[in-house]
């Protein structure tokens, strides 16, 4: 299986191969023909009321990540279908936040490495 990680501001490679983005929210700034995003699957994000709960804050990084187990249990289908598409070519979980070892996507690569 092959899960990157990788801010959807930095520039696009090959190297990425399926570049989805896992954010409930539009990037800033970002305009969707730069973005060069093949899927968007915002349903699998946070919830809004989590994502404002944490608020980034890396002193509710694991109360973050279970609560968003949580939610993640909750959406299976989509889950599967994104572990198993990584695991016939790279994919690449992108996200807007700066902090790029406290965000959703870091959670959910850690979701799918444990369960899939």
């Amino acid at each position: 299986m092959s899960i990157r990680l990788k801010r959807v501001y930095d520039k696009p490679t090959k190297a990425d191969g399926r570049r989805v983005l896992v954010d409930r929210i539009w990037p800033r700034g970002l305009k969707k023909n730069e973005a060069r995003i093949d899927q968007w699957l915002k349903e699998i994000a946070p919830s809004t009321a989590l994502r404002k709960w944490f608020a980034h804050d890396p002193g509710k990084w694991r109360e973050f990540k279970k609560r968003y187990s949580a939610e993640l249990d909750d959406q299976r289908e989509q889950v599967e279908q994104l572990a198993r598409g990584a695991k016939k070519r790279t994919v690449t979980l992108l996200f807007g936040a700066k902090d790029t070892e406290h965000n959703n996507a870091v959670a959910l690569k850690e979701y799918i490495e444990r369960f899939y």
